[in-house]
């Protein structure tokens, strides 16, 4: 049972870091940043609440110890991964199809990685 309700924190938690990452990324892509920069810094922009609030509200009742720089590392590790999956889509994309397609295309993209986000999280991140 505890894994449905990590399911849904995670993707409460989720849906807020894709709005903050979507807006900074169509703001600053709009302002005439490269679209991979952009989806850069909109990542980094959802994943600063994403980390401390999945570490408290969504797996915080079963972790053991607090926060430490091995969870930030193992964090940082997936953000990497994902971020890279997440600029090639949508800089091809924006290439291919203009950046008004990215735009619309952008939540998506990284909607697909979810499943992943949140088995690693729940297993390997925030253990």
């Amino acid at each position: 049972m505890r894994w449905r309700t990590e399911a849904l924190r995670f993707g409460i938690v989720g849906v807020a870091q894709l709005l903050i990452d979507w807006g900074v990324f169509v703001a600053t892509s709009a302002m005439g940043l490269p679209v991979g920069w952009a989806n850069v810094v909109g990542r980094i922009s959802g994943a600063t609440l994403g980390y401390f609030a999945n570490a408290h509200y969504t797996f915080g009742e079963r972790r053991s110890r607090p926060l430490d720089r091995a969870t930030l590392l193992r964090f940082a590790m997936l953000w990497s991964a994902t971020t890279l999956l997440s600029t090639a889509a949508v800089a091809g994309i924006e290439h291919v199809f203009g950046l008004g397609t990215a735009w619309v295309l952008k939540p998506i993209v990284d909607g697909s990685l979810v499943l992943v986000s949140f088995l690693v999280s729940r297993h390997w991140v925030y253990r």
